[in-house]
């Protein structure tokens, strides 16, 4: 059992870089593989990168690599995706999870435990 709160979204300018965190409490860390999702307005929750439970396998979707990058620091029980050269399709509410099987999955239903979400606008 784990409760996840994100935190370090807002607006920012095409071009720009944001650090999304993701706090941990009431479990472990590393005990999870870790997941970043985010889903935008009118659209499906989409999978967006993922962490081994020690944080060195990982592995991003198509329109994030190069761009973004998962990390984990397990000693202070938080999850990260620092976000550079954002575009206006980035926009959408951020999700950290964690998956208590560690599959490191691209998929939603493998994942147990949700933070609230945060918002990421990207002006064009």
């Amino acid at each position: 059992q784990v409760q996840l709160a994100e935190s370090g979204g807002g607006l920012v300018q095409a071009g720009g870089s944001l650090r999304l965190s993701c706090a941990a409490s009431g479990g472990t860390l590393s005990s999870y593989s870790m997941g970043w999702f985010r889903q935008a307005p009118g659209k499906e929750r989409e999978f967006v990168a993922t962490i081994s439970r020690n944080g060195g396998s990982t592995f991003s979707a198509e329109p994030v690599k190069g761009r973004f990058t998962i990390s984990r620091d397990n000693a202070k029980n938080t999850l990260f995706l620092q976000m550079n050269s954002l575009k206006p399709e980035d926009t959408a509410v951020y999700y950290c999870a964690a998956d208590r099987n560690a599959y490191m999955s691209g998929k939603r239903a493998d994942y147990d435990y949700w933070g609230q979400g945060i918002q990421v606008t990207v002006s064009s």
